[in-house]
């Protein structure tokens, strides 16, 4: 079964190509996701005084969610690579009255990740896998501490520019 033609990852003869948009406009985009990670109050305590074994967590988390949106279009083969002109990666803790368990209320970070440019494309992809990286990057860090560390809610917050318009998440969405 041949994917639907109208879909704008595929062709009228059905085949998967990359999306032409030297006919879009040029506008200021911006997007920011945000990834959660779930851990042990004695990783979380490692985070917060500083002295986990591998070093930094936060600051190694910062720069390798930035090299990620970097990396976002050797990653998927069908995003453009565009140029990311600002991202920043933000770190905080989840109040118990955001969180769903309140076992781990205190033990959920949040990473979020803000990325602009100015093109024809979006610049979702980019926020969402610097989320994603900073995520995964503190998991790294504290494995050794955790290995039961839990990454989720990876999901597009915001965005701006471009033909589409703008979106921003309901705050009352736990999805």
């Amino acid at each position: 079964m041949k994917p639907d033609p109208s879909s704008t990852h595929f062709n009228a003869a059905g085949e998967v190509h990359m999306v032409d948009v030297t006919g879009k406009d040029i506008t200021v985009r911006e997007a920011v996701a945000s990834a959660r990670i779930r851990m042990s109050a004695d990783a979380a305590e490692a985070i917060r005084r500083g002295d986990a074994k591998k070093g930094d967590v936060l600051a190694v988390a910062r720069l390798a969610g930035i090299a990620g949106a970097k990396w976002t279009s050797h990653l998927l083969p069908l995003c453009h690579a565009i140029p990311i002109e600002a991202v920043s990666i933000d770190f905080d803790w989840v109040d118990e009255s955001e969180s769903d368990d309140d076992a781990v209320a205190n033990q959920t970070l949040r990473c979020t990740a803000t990325a602009r440019t100015t093109g024809k494309t979006g610049i979702e992809m980019e926020s969402l896998t610097a989320a994603s990286t900073a995520a995964l990057t503190v998991y790294d860090m504290l494995k050794s501490v955790d290995r039961a560390m839990v990454i989720d809610q990876v999901r597009l917050e915001s965005k701006s520019g471009g033909k589409s318009g703008d979106f921003r998440r309901d705050t009352g969405d736990k999805a």
